[in-house]
């Protein structure tokens, strides 16, 4: 694998220096300076492009690798009249891409909220801090604090009786910080959409189901993979994160069947996937490693990190990358045996980009403001583990 980590520009607390200290040669990024919707430039694009490369004549050198994300507009999500100029606009922006070398792009499809948890800051047994997402808590805001329309139908009356009976407990700043947490919305953000205005939002979807935003999704990748493929760029879609609908919004890029309908629905290489052992391994019913085997042609990027579902299974907390519900050997090996086949048809994406998501905040961490998940710490802990799995498995082989 080709190590990364993700970046989040000039203003990210880790630097590049400390991601290169930690033995990454990548860096995955993007332009979040632009509206979404609007074109990257070439001459944005290249000032980035840059920015990361600077130093490489005296240190190890840097390379934007992986775009994460080039953001998909609401209005393509809901199939509105305006999508095809704004799927045109995506297109220039994946021409731009490919003019100034960067040939892996990440996106995702979930509606409204890009990624949901409901603490930030779950101390752990160890002393250090994890993310974490409790049903009750989500259904606190939902029902009592958003009070969304109908959600009572989201919920067993058992969970609507201890949400409501947790919430009288809770102080006003608690009420804010879980607020405030089911809105972020964004990994890298600082900002949380605003509550007033966060129903208009999910409105906008009403008269959209599973089903129309399955069609709403092929629709895009039909358009935007084919000139993919024309620039040589690999497209690879993010699993949706948790993997279920939530605020009566459909998620359509949750299990193993998801991805093999949207493989079929733009059957080229282009059209792939980031596998993303968390979001997916929330779920109980998705083998990783056999998907990896059975998807490995269209697997463009990695996310290796896992979760762990608690005594309540709705609920989850990020694990230790070896630990968790993820099975890490079994990932990696499957990975590894992908990258010798594709090595040995001759393809020049043999090595895959990986980086460690969502590392634990820990040691000096636990004293800076970072963004939640993104520690430099926490990642090069998460890094450090996973490099030494890979090379024991490819030792151990070479040995077999």
């Amino acid at each position: 694998m080709i190590h990364t980590m993700r970046w989040f520009g000039p203003n990210d607390p880790v630097s590049l220096m400390d991601i290169r200290q930690a033995g990454c040669t990548g860096i995955v990024t993007a332009l979040h300076q632009i509206p979404v919707g609007e074109v990257w430039s070439v001459e944005a694009i290249e000032e980035r492009k840059k920015l990361v490369e600077a130093g490489n004549d005296i240190f190890i050198p840097l390379h934007w690798l992986v775009v994460e994300s080039l953001p998909v507009h609401e209005a393509i999500k809901k199939g509105l009249p305006e999508r095809n100029r704004l799927i045109e606009n995506y297109k220039t922006s994946l021409r731009n891409l490919a003019q100034c070398g960067i040939k892996t792009v990440c996106y995702n499809f979930m509606p409204v909220l890009d990624w949901s948890r409901t603490n930030l800051n779950y101390d752990m047994k160890d002393g250090g801090k994890a993310l974490r997402f409790v049903w009750e808590d989500f259904a606190i805001f939902d029902l009592y604090i958003l009070k969304r329309p109908n959600a009572s139908k989201d919920y067993t009356n058992e969970v609507q009786i201890k949400a409501l009976n947790k919430m009288n407990q809770m102080s006003e700043a608690e009420i804010a910080s879980l607020t405030n947490t089911v809105l972020l919305g964004l990994p890298g953000s600082e900002e949380a959409f605003d509550l007033n205005t966060f129903q208009d939002l999910l409105n906008n979807y009403k008269n959209i189901g599973d089903k129309e935003l399955r069609e709403n999704l092929y629709y895009f990748i039909q358009q935007v993979a084919p000139v993919a493929q024309e620039v040589g760029i690999n497209l690879c879609v993010h699993p949706d994160d948790p993997p279920k609908p939530l605020l009566g919004l459909p998620r359509v890029v949750s299990t193993e069947n998801d991805l093999k309908q949207l493989m079929a629905a733009c059957d080229i290489r282009n059209n792939g996937i980031t596998f993303c052992t968390g979001s997916l391994g929330i779920r109980g019913d998705n083998d990783l490693s056999g998907m990896i085997e059975r998807f490995g042609d269209r697997i463009h990027f990695l996310h290796l990190r896992t979760t762990k579902r608690e005594e309540n299974p709705l609920n989850f907390h990020e694990a230790a990358h070896l630990t968790g519900d993820v099975d890490m050997f079994e990932v990696i090996k499957a990975i590894v045996s992908e990258a010798r086949k594709r090595k040995a048809e001759g393809r020049t994406d043999w090595n895959i980009p990986m980086r460690p998501d969502h590392g634990h905040q820990i040691l000096d961490d636990l004293h800076k403001k970072t963004y939640p998940g993104y520690s430099a710490i926490g990642r090069l802990k998460g890094l450090a583990e996973l490099r030494g799995l890979e090379m024991a498995i490819e030792k151990a082989e070479i040995l077999e």
